[in-house]
């Protein structure tokens, strides 16, 4: 029952739909085949593909991230701290 609740509440999300112009004949042609190859759509397989693009960071986003991370002020004495207490934790 909680399955099916989740899966109707999902289904009632609105979506927005996406049109794509101007895809060139043999790119469209790959896809076709690879979404037959894989058993679905060609909307279901460039769903996929989009999907799995959009949650990959981009080079871009991930250096921003490591300077970010590389700002934080930490002090030696901090690291040898923690690394202590992980150690101590074994």
């Amino acid at each position: 029952m909680r399955l099916h609740y989740a899966c109707s509440a999902a289904k009632m999300q609105r979506m927005t739909a996406l049109t794509i112009r101007d895809v060139p004949d043999d790119a469209l042609a790959t896809l076709k085949a690879r979404a037959a190859q894989a058993g679905k759509s060609l909307q279901a397989y460039a769903l996929d593909v989009l999907v799995g693009e959009a949650s990959r960071p981009t080079l871009a986003e991930v250096a921003a991230r490591a300077e970010a991370e590389a700002s934080a002020s930490l002090s030696t004495s901090d690291v040898l701290t923690a690394i202590r207490d992980a150690r101590a934790g074994r």
